[in-house]
């Protein structure tokens, strides 16, 4: 589009040369990757990628979505949050592994990394109602695709949560 600043890159996110056109110049990668079918690793594989590219692009912020089940030391979680987690991570299998591999790329890397943990997603209208914190799991089960988009901006602008993966959703009423 005309005046527009999007420029279109295609490519393989875990692809080292793809990942440097396209985050060279940025000021920070936010990232709302998702696996097509079953990709087992793509998570760590390109958390690796972007681990390895980012310092040598010289982008030092990363902020990116994982998971409520990804478990993080200092976790405080209420009991049908633990036995949420507990369950996805028995029934994702690999899926809940690599998200877990993907966690710990980023926080064995100097990167300014933020991953948000969600629930449940769903569709709706933004309702910028959102509960967050870095430990103690949310009370609600699910939270707007919408809401979560507001949230990793919000992140990025005001420096929230660098080397931290906090609980996100949408408050319940």
């Amino acid at each position: 589009t005309e005046g527009s600043s999007v420029t279109t890159v295609l490519g393989d996110c875990r692809d080292r040369s793809t990942l440097s056109v396209l985050i060279e110049g940025a000021d920070a990668v936010v990232s709302a990757l998702g696996p097509r079918g079953r990709e087992e690793t793509l998570h760590r594989d390109t958390a690796r990628a972007l681990v390895a590219t980012m310092p040598v692009v010289g982008v030092k912020r990363f902020v990116g979505i994982s998971g409520m089940a990804v478990a993080v030391p200092g976790d405080r979680r209420s009991p049908s949050a633990a036995v949420a987690a507990k369950i996805v991570r028995l029934v994702g299998g690999p899926l809940a592994r690599d998200k877990r591999e993907e966690y710990a790329a980023f926080a064995a890397s100097d990167l300014d990394w933020t991953l948000a943990r969600p629930p449940r997603l769903v569709d709706g209208e933004e309702t910028a109602r959102v509960e967050h914190d870095v430990h103690r799991s949310t009370r609600s089960s699910k939270i707007v695709r919408a809401d979560l988009a507001t949230f990793l901006v919000d992140v990025v602008e005001q420096g929230w949560y660098v080397r931290q993966a906090p609980f996100v959703a949408t408050e319940r009423r």
